[in-house]
């Protein structure tokens, strides 16, 4: 290992590591707390709202998100005056905030899907049970839906942030300066290959950590439905002997 290399470009790829779990995580985050409306309304009785939804995640999980990234950057700059009269032309110059709008947007899509597909793999009768015990739609849906559809969702949702994570390379397109944008700049500099082995080692702890995070959430989430394994006990000696 180049120690040399190391301390002149270390600090600058661990501070681009630390931008990239920002971007993954609050992407991550506000996806969240859209997916489930967006799962609710594409699963609802009304065709227009619900044809809206699918069209929403039709196109955000059928166009690639390099595509997604360089329509939100690049195309607000060709309509700055109506941005800037708007007053949000602030957000769509900082390729930063971008970045972390293109993300969101991508993710709501991929959370609502799954979400919605876990929703729909429920029994009916469960529905209709609550409706005939008179119980009110919200606690129908949060107390009793919820949970269940959550954790047969757990998995899933855990394989969108892990590639959530490793796509956030594509940042990097924008100049955002996340971890693949340092390594690239400490290469440039350099011209020693070894900079992106680390990018690579990063990358991989960074994902095999949420991996093993994830693990220990789905045992906890899931633990009341591990049955318990009574020990078998000898047999007492009066039965031996009877």
């Amino acid at each position: 290992m180049n120690t040399e290399l190391l301390a002149n470009y270390g600090p600058k790829i661990l501070s681009g590591m630390i931008v990239t779990l920002q971007l993954v995580l609050t992407s991550a985050v506000i996806g969240a707390v859209f997916a489930l409306p967006l799962a609710m309304v594409r699963n609802s009785r009304f065709s227009f709202f619900r044809g809206l939804a699918k069209a929403y995640i039709v196109f955000f999980r059928g166009t690639p998100l390099l595509g997604q990234v360089f329509l939100i950057y690049y195309g607000a700059g060709q309509i700055r005056g109506e941005l800037t009269s708007l007053g949000v032309w602030w957000f769509f110059r900082d390729a930063y905030l971008c970045a972390i709008f293109a993300f969101t947007l991508n993710t709501i899509a991929y959370q609502a899907e799954i979400l919605r597909g876990a929703l729909s793999s429920l029994p009916r009768g469960q529905l209709e049970a609550a409706n005939s015990l008179g119980l009110p739609r919200a606690t129908t849906l949060f107390q009793i839906l919820l949970p269940q559809a959550l954790i047969m969702a757990l998995r899933p949702l855990g394989n969108e942030l892990i590639l959530s994570l490793k796509a956030s390379a594509l940042a990097s397109v924008i100049t955002v300066p996340e971890l693949m944008q340092a390594t690239k700049l400490a290469f440039s500099r350099s011209f020693d290959f070894q900079v992106y082995i680390w990018a690579a080692v990063i990358y991989l702890v960074m994902v095999e950590t949420v991996r093993r995070i994830w693990s220990v959430l789905e045992w906890y989430l899931t633990r009341h439905l591990r049955h318990r394994v009574t020990p078998v006990t000898q047999p007492s000696i009066a039965l031996q002997k009877a």
